[in-house]
């Protein structure tokens, strides 16, 4: 008979503290808890560490306050001069306030990637092919400013967003490189056209100087006739002055 009652206090004690057991959740240190008791959110998180939770009186919701990488998918996206071009991005983010995330937004991550997508859209689709590619800087600044402030009241801070890749189409890699190019031609155009204004430039002060001073010109002749004689040359032409055959032509 003694077993016999004994045995109900037994499980009642094996219960309570099965019991006790499960209350206890043990927090890490970029984790907190958000509790509900009685249906009311509890002023302050809990955590880290050791929490008492008693159910079925406390809800609690676990929050991770460590940065979350969002990949944000491929969207098609048409720019400011008509062009339709691929582009996906990355959001960095993290919760500030584990209470605003719970209880402002059903599902802050589901919620950061829809709106992640949308303003992508929508800032993207205002700026030019050549902004796009060449101030990528600027855009991805501007999406985050943008994103901070529409996650701000979840308790979200975006700290970051990158755009990572742009697909443009077949046809227009094809334009872009023969513009690219066109580009290069001109520069080389043009380098080769101011490399010949500053020789003519040079020449004419040669001149200038060999018709001041006349004997430079048999300077040159004489230093022409050694470059020829170096290379071994059997026939040697040797030009002469007009001035020269002149004055050994005689008059009939």
């Amino acid at each position: 008979m003694d077993g016999l009652a004994i045995s109900p206090l037994l499980i009642f004690l094996v219960l309570l503290v099965l019991y006790a057991i499960s209350a206890i959740q043990i927090l890490n240190e970029y984790e907190r808890a958000v509790v509900f008791r009685l249906g009311k959110l509890l002023p302050e998180p809990k955590g880290p560490g050791v929490v008492l939770v008693f159910r079925p009186i406390d809800r609690f919701v676990r929050m991770s306050l460590r940065t979350v990488v969002l990949d944000v998918p491929p969207q098609d996206i048409i720019t400011r001069d008509n062009v339709s071009v691929k582009v996906n991005a990355v959001v960095y983010f993290r919760v500030l306030d584990p209470s605003r995330a719970v209880v402002e937004v059903e599902n802050y991550m589901y919620a950061t990637s829809q709106l992640a997508q949308t303003t992508l859209r929508s800032v993207l689709g205002q700026a030019e092919l050549d902004d796009l590619l060449a101030q990528r800087d600027r855009l991805n600044q501007q999406l985050q400013q943008i994103l901070d402030s529409e996650t701000e009241p979840w308790g979200i801070k975006v700290s970051s967003v990158e755009v990572k890749h742009v697909d443009l189409p077949q046809d227009m890699q094809r334009a872009m490189a023969r513009q690219a190019e066109a580009e290069r031609e001109k520069r080389a155009k043009i380098i080769h056209a101011e490399g010949e204004l500053i020789a003519s430039d040079k020449l004419a002060q040669a001149a200038a100087i060999i018709d001041r001073q006349p004997a430079t010109m048999t300077l040159r002749y004489l230093q022409t006739l050694t470059e020829i004689a170096a290379e071994q040359n059997s026939t040697i032409i040797f030009p002469l002055p007009i001035e020269l055959m002149r004055m050994l032509r005689t008059d009939k």
